[in-house]
């Protein structure tokens, strides 16, 4: 089972791409733990990714698929994988294709996690996190017991600096110019996958199994 992920932040594409990789014995291919990883290791590679960091440049598309290809001849990539912040655009996903069509590890499908614009600002707009026991909250879905619980506990629902809407909504704008696209490229390719993302992650995940035929 070889899959990307598609959707927009808040859509709760990793809590389901991470349920299915535990439970499926597939991989997680995620290029910024490659990235790290590489120039931790100070591999060929990892070097020309530090020295444009260093630089104040992107790392490029060469590099960070040259670290793809390497990831997945290792055994454990043998099963499946969950390729996770890549492809982000169009140019992207043309220039993996070949990648993978060259280790002889296509694609089996891309996954859309599909939520309603406004449920997605309300559940990234709403996490809230606890003072005192930090647990994860959201003041528009969290049972409202659980939201007087910290409260009754001492404690206050503290809001991230980059969770209000301002900022929430340039990432949604971003989202919906450079990956968005991908939708309908991955639709022509007859891979795309459409998961309804709204309800309860167990929910959520039984749809997605049942759309991968899982």
């Amino acid at each position: 089972m070889r899959i990307v992920f598609l959707g927009a932040p808040g859509s709760g594409k990793g809590t389901q791409a991470k349920r299915l990789m535990a439970e499926r014995g597939i991989v997680q291919v995620s290029t910024g733990d490659l990235l790290r990883a590489a120039v931790a290791a100070g591999s060929p590679l990892g070097r020309q990714a530090k020295a444009a960091m260093e630089a104040g440049e992107l790392v490029s598309d060469d590099i960070v698929l040259g670290m793809i290809r390497e990831r997945l001849q290792e055994r454990d990539a043998a099963a499946g994988f969950v390729l996770d912040g890549f492809p982000r655009n169009i140019s992207q996903a043309e220039s993996l294709e070949p990648v993978l069509e060259g280790l002889g590890q296509p694609l089996d499908a891309a996954v859309l996690i599909d939520v309603d614009p406004d449920v997605l600002m309300k559940r990234l707009t709403g996490r809230r996190t606890c003072s005192v026991t930090g647990k994860l909250l959201n003041i528009h879905f969290s049972p409202r017991e659980e939201l007087d619980a910290c409260i009754a506990a001492g404690g206050t629902l503290e809001q991230r600096a980059d969770d209000n809407e301002e900022t929430i909504g340039r990432r949604l704008k971003v989202y919906q110019e450079q990956t968005a696209p991908l939708i309908e490229y991955y639709r022509q390719a007859g891979l795309l996958r459409s998961v309804d993302g709204e309800g309860g992650p167990d929910t959520v995940y039984q749809r997605l199994l049942a759309a991968l035929g899982a």
